[in-house]
């Protein structure tokens, strides 16, 4: 019988080759010893795109599984920018008419919006990893990235 309790793990990560560039994306969903992986590109883009489309995927492919979205969820992250973003600075974006501190339009706001609508749907706790520091599922993600860059160039 499935543990209905028990925790998904998410790791995610996202880059370019370049930036902007070719880019890619990749997310390693983990429940309990079932771990799937997705991953995609796009030819011209930047690394904080991927960085949030690493994440929408991941919380989408969690949301459209009846099984999984009553789940809570640890996303592992090497992106601050991605972390700080949805679990801090949004809640001023949408204040502020999804303008920065600096009354700058917010970059990215339709990936921003996508990745709130799949977040405010799920129990999620936010976790930062450092990159390339040897963590064996952000290393698996950081090769579906480079792998689906690969495709572009």
């Amino acid at each position: 019988m499935e543990n209905l309790d028990s925790s998904l793990v998410v790791y995610t990560d996202g880059g370019c080759s370049g930036n902007p560039g070719p880019g890619g994306w990749g997310c390693v969903i983990i429940d309990e010893t079932k771990e799937t992986l997705l991953s995609g590109g796009e030819e011209y883009t930047t690394n904080n795109r991927m960085e949030l489309k690493a994440a929408i995927e991941a919380l989408r492919f969690i949301v459209e599984n009846e099984s999984l979205k009553a789940r809570p969820v640890a996303v592992y992250s090497d992106s601050q920018y991605v972390k700080n973003g949805i679990t801090s600075w949004i809640n001023n974006w949408k204040k502020n008419g999804w303008k920065t501190a600096s009354k700058k339009p917010v970059l990215n706001k339709e990936l921003w919006i996508e990745l709130d609508t799949f977040y405010n749907q799920l129990n999620i706790e936010w976790k930062w990893v450092k990159g390339h520091a040897g963590i064996k599922y952000n290393e698996v993600c950081d090769q579906l990235c480079q792998k689906e860059m690969q495709k572009f160039l």
